[in-house]
């Protein structure tokens, strides 16, 4: 049994939710949740692999999109089936569920680094802000008991949908002119993707903070009774 509450308040949430209970109704048997657990993973290590060759061939542009799409029917799809079949697995679920979100976050980083699209400072500082904003969701999770899912509107899914948009500009224009000085486009991107990962960690930091320390603040002790 689930300990938190799950909070998706995306653009596509309502509509998506709609449409993984509909496929998950409708999936095979012989199809698992792990199966699908595993073509999240799966999926992610070739969206990475994809990436770090974007610039070679349009084939790898169109793989990379397509390893997207497959990671999240995988990655999306899993809970809904477990949850439709009855077969929830709270902690085992989320915990590998996110170590799997961890390790292919850093696996697609270090493809857009390895592409030369992206400078590799760029891909630490988008790293390391991506693992702040992970490292929060996880603690609020556990002592807060509200899982967030999105951050102003925008979701797993959401961010899919950038990312592949992205692609499709990093792989026509490379390069940005940005007050006559020349910008890697990814890098650009990078620096405000990271910026936006920090300003995310500090607001749900703050709102976090306080929310806990109204439910649990200092007591107040009378000294003087007590001497």
């Amino acid at each position: 049994m689930e300990t938190h509450t799950r909070e998706h308040r995306s653009l596509l949430a309502i509509v998506e939710r709609r449409l993984l209970i509909a496929i998950a109704n409708r999936l095979p048997s012989w199809v698992t949740s792990d199966q699908l657990t595993l073509l999240g993973l799966l999926s992610m290590v070739a969206a990475g692999l994809a990436f770090a060759s974007l610039q070679l061939s349009w084939v790898n542009l169109a793989a990379f999109i397509l390893a997207l799409g497959a990671n999240w029917f995988g990655d999306s799809l899993d809970g809904t089936v477990a949850r439709v079949r009855r077969q929830p697995r709270p902690r085992y679920g989320y915990y590998v569920d996110h170590i799997i979100d961890l390790f292919g976050t850093a696996v697609l980083v270090g493809g857009m680094a390895a592409s030369e699209l992206m400078t590799p400072n760029v891909a630490l500082v988008l790293l390391a802000a991506y693992f702040l904003v992970s490292a929060e969701t996880f603690l609020a999770t556990h002592t807060v008991g509200v899982f967030r899912l999105s951050f102003a509107a925008i979701g797993p899914t959401e961010l899919r949908i950038l990312l592949a948009i992205g692609a499709v500009a990093v792989f026509l224009h490379p390069v940005s002119d940005i007050g006559g000085q020349r910008y890697l486009l990814l890098d650009v991107s990078g620096v405000i993707a990271a910026m936006g990962l920090v300003a995310a960690f500090l607001l749900s930091s703050l709102r976090n903070t306080r929310a806990l320390y109204r439910a649990e603040p200092l007591p107040h002790h009378d000294v003087g009774r007590a001497a």
